[in-house]
């Protein structure tokens, strides 16, 4: 079970779909921790900027249908970014 813990979920998947980590031992100050850090804050302030833009399309009442369901496609994927990073960050804090 520690060594899960110490494995880092990265923001990115495999090829395959499958759910890529790191080993996480040490200060995480390496190559890959901090490129996966910059790609969390990355996908943080997009879940941000598509928030206010869907917010947008949903208060207008005559918004197309298109609109919409766009704004709910890309809602969905940043939901799924915001918890993976979530989950990442609590794996990590369990882990101290």
């Amino acid at each position: 079970m520690d060594s899960l813990r110490s494995l880092r979920l990265l923001p990115w998947s495999s090829p395959e779909g499958k759910p890529c980590f790191l080993d996480a031992e040490g200060e995480g100050t390496g190559y890959v921790s901090r490129l996966a850090d910059e790609t969390e804050a990355l996908q943080l302030a997009e879940g941000l900027d598509v928030l206010g833009e869907a917010r947008r399309v949903l208060e207008d009442p005559v918004s197309p249908h298109v609109a919409v369901r766009y704004a709910a496609v890309r809602l969905t994927e940043c939901l799924a970014d915001a918890l993976r990073v979530a989950e990442s960050r609590g794996r990590r804090e369990a882990g101290r």
